[in-house]
């Protein structure tokens, strides 16, 4: 797979693909919670999250466990210690919590921070001309995600802009301030997938 590291400012963020089959299953997953009005009055923890969407849908431990996903989240999670310090191996990832995240047009998720030390968001689904509807071409955010770290400087402009793709999964420290914009103009469903993990004490200092 492929897996990238990129720094556009003081900490480093993680880039990879997530598998076709992968997206495919959590996608099936979630629109059969979709469809069953008791397991989305049970997971739907839109109230207890930052976002300003439809619905986040807490991940039931049992599908995590099916799809591997802890061990999946943490193999990157371990490459990424060791691109950061060679010495240090990730002997513990715990997932907090994970879900999804189902947004659509006018909807937002305000600047936020997560629990834990390493947090991250893949695509699921993305509408088809999102980013046609902004008046200004020069400054397009429709619907893209922004890690913030500070402010402008000589070589960093203190924001990293990314567009969603489906597939793409991004890794982060847990605390850098985020947020997601908003877009228009299309009725399709823009779906995310996000976790907060804790990792063992001696792999915390990067």
């Amino acid at each position: 797979m492929n897996f990238k590291i990129e720094r556009p400012f003081g900490p480093s963020i993680v880039k990879f693909k997530m598998p076709d089959e992968l997206v495919d299953e959590i996608n099936m997953y979630i629109d059969g919670i979709i469809l069953d009005k008791k397991k989305i009055e049970k997971l739907d923890h839109g109230g207890f999250l930052a976002g300003q969407v439809t619905q986040e849908i807490e991940l039931e431990i049992e599908f995590m466990k099916k799809i591997k996903w802890a061990e999946f989240l943490s193999n990157f999670c371990k490459q990424w210690l060791l691109f950061e310090d060679e010495r240090k191996d990730l002997k513990q990832f715990k997932i907090i919590k994970s879900w999804v995240v189902r947004q659509f047009k006018n909807e937002y998720n305000p600047i936020h921070w997560h629990s834990g030390q390493i947090s991250g968001v893949g695509y699921l689904k993305v509408p088809r001309n999102m980013n046609n509807y902004s008046k200004k071409n020069y400054l397009n955010t429709d619907g893209k995600l922004v890690l913030i770290d500070g402010s402008k400087n000589l070589f960093s402009k203190g924001i990293y802009e990314i567009e969603p793709n489906i597939g793409d999964f991004y890794l982060f420290p847990s605390n850098l301030l985020h947020t997601v914009y908003p877009f228009y103009g299309t009725d399709e469903e823009r779906r995310s997938i996000s976790f907060n993990a804790e990792i063992d004490p001696e792999a915390r200092s990067f």
